[in-house]
């Protein structure tokens, strides 16, 4: 595929929302065509199983298993539906989460069998892989000191994940150095405890060198 596809990923609070907002004003303001998308969400059918996911009043009894489906359907749908049409056009598209959550969240976090969690994420996305991974890392008393300070109004509705408990974002950060040792290639560990700026340096001097070049 002709474009350029970045996924960002962290446990909550880690910062990665606000650095792909920067990168993609950033390659904007270089002519970049550059699109930016959220998991689980991105697409109509997408934001109603985000809404479903994590925000819903009648979704506390869901069950890990309807989670690690419906985190898939909504990968599928904005596969097929974005993503895949995005890069065949040339286009950058920076992905806020992607299938690395799943695997960290759902696999790890959950405790699936992370084989069929495995299985479940490539049918959903078929031949689309991001060229690069930017996995922003804090420590867990950092993230839920964020959580806790984040302004009034900052989230305005309740988010199931966030309601889990410590042992699971334990785990789910562990699932996270599994998946950066066993893909360093792709996985770039980002020191999210720095300055917002000083994250958005670092991420560049990775995302940089993977631009096209204009003539």
């Amino acid at each position: 595929m002709k474009g350029l596809f970045i996924t960002f990923e962290g446990t909550e609070g880690c910062g990665k929302t606000t650095q792909v907002q920067l990168l993609a004003e950033r390659l904007r303001a270089l002519n970049q065509t550059c699109r930016v998308l959220r998991e689980p969400g991105g697409t109509p059918i997408g934001e109603e199983i985000r809404h479903t996911l994590k925000h819903s009043a009648e979704n506390r009894d869901m069950t890990a298993e309807a989670e690690l489906l419906l985190m898939n359907a909504s990968r599928a749908q904005l596969v097929r539906e974005v993503i895949r049409p995005a890069l065949l056009a040339g286009e950058t598209v920076l992905c806020d989460r992607f299938y690395d959550s799943t695997i960290a969240y759902q696999g790890y976090g959950r405790g699936l069998d992370l084989s069929v969690v495995k299985a479940m994420v490539k049918f959903a996305i078929g031949d689309v892989c991001p060229d690069a991974t930017l996995l922003l890392m804090v420590p867990l008393e950092v993230s839920e000191a964020r959580r806790q300070n984040r302004p009034a109004g900052a989230v305005p509705e309740r988010d199931r994940f966030e309601e889990s408990d410590r042992d699971f974002f334990l785990r789910v950060e562990q699932g996270y150095r599994a998946i950066a040792s066993a893909e360093p290639n792709r996985v770039q560990v980002v020191d999210g405890v720095q300055c917002v700026a000083a994250v958005s340096e670092v991420i560049w001097r990775a995302v940089s060198p993977r631009l096209p070049r204009s003539d």
